[in-house]
């Protein structure tokens, strides 16, 4: 199969992208994500066919937050976008007459990774996303898994402490309240409160006030050496690596392919995630060790690989 469409649908504006066998972006274009889920599915639309003007399109993949069943054509489950048992793929191939596969967004990045990206060469890969939430995905002897259902991959939602903190699923004590880009935004405000005077580069990027301390300040804190943008990336780092460790013990994988927005800090917050993960992997030091990387392919990875995926079929 030759050119197909990737779509990535975000919480302000919904992605396309026109992408061939090699994984290389084509053409791109944007819409705004409208407030309705009718209104998704026709920016959807629009966007297909804006993007696919002059291009011999087959299909179209499209990578949805939530749970997309195991035929890949409805998702049952939206948190942001009030989609519930949601026909997508029929609406959307009624609206541009082409063949339509829906992914799960976390899924498609992952597939992405792995094809096209940090997970090239490796047969086992588990990919993780650490951005406002924690989104995964598993690829075991060269295939996606996404279980009898078709919802595998929601690590985010394993529970990691019992009676923790409570999660917007609605459980406790979830893995990405502990390592996610929210729970780095919350140790910076714990530990500011704590210790203002640690925290004065800061507090001089935002507003002054620690509740007006946002990811990117701490981001670029951190880069700066205040010690409390540090230290909340090392806690966050500390929850993400032990977590590795446990899925490590599920899954073996010869790679973990860390990606996300607070992934974009690179060794800042990779060096101690793999140091997190060598402490807490069981049987480290007499077992393999699967490599830690950084995704390459950034925020066009969920697009590339929702293309490959309607590929597939």
């Amino acid at each position: 199969m030759g050119l197909t469409i990737g779509v990535d649908i975000g919480g302000t504006k919904i992605a396309a992208g026109v992408v061939d066998e090699e994984g290389s972006i084509l053409a791109t274009c944007k819409v705004p994500t409208p407030q309705t889920p009718e209104g998704v599915i026709d920016a959807i639309a629009e966007a297909v066919r804006t993007v696919s003007a002059g291009y011999d399109i087959e299909a179209v993949g499209i990578g949805a937050a939530g749970y997309v069943d195991d035929k890949r054509a409805t998702v049952l489950f939206a948190p942001n976008i009030n989609w519930r048992h949601e026909a997508l793929k029929d609406k959307v191939e009624q609206r541009i007459s082409l063949p339509v596969v829906v992914e799960n967004d976390a899924n498609a990045a992952a597939w992405g990774e792995y094809k096209f990206g940090a997970g090239k060469g490796h047969e086992d890969v588990i990919c993780i996303t650490i951005g406002t939430g924690l989104g995964g995905g598993v690829i075991i002897g060269n295939k996606l898994r996404r279980g009898r259902f078709g919802v595998a991959g929601e690590f985010g939602h394993i529970r990691v402490v019992p009676d923790g903190l409570l999660c917007g699923c609605g459980s406790q004590g979830c893995w990405e309240q502990y390592a996610s880009g929210r729970a780095l935004v919350r140790y910076a405000h714990q530990r500011a409160y704590a210790t203002p005077e640690n925290a004065e580069i800061l507090l001089s990027l935002g507003d002054g006030t620690i509740d007006g301390i946002q990811g990117r300040h701490i981001s670029a804190a951190a880069r700066r050496g205040d010690p409390v943008a540090i230290d909340s990336f090392r806690e966050l780092a500390r929850w993400a690596g032990a977590g590795l460790a446990d899925l490590a013990s599920l899954f073996d994988p010869s790679a973990f392919i860390v990606g996300g927005g607070v992934s974009d800090e690179g060794d800042l917050v990779l060096d101690p995630i793999r140091k997190s993960f060598r402490r807490w992997l069981v049987g480290g030091q007499w077992r393999p060790h699967a490599q830690v990387l950084a995704a390459r392919l950034g925020g066009e990875a969920g697009l590339v690989g929702a293309a490959d995926l309607a590929r597939q079929g």
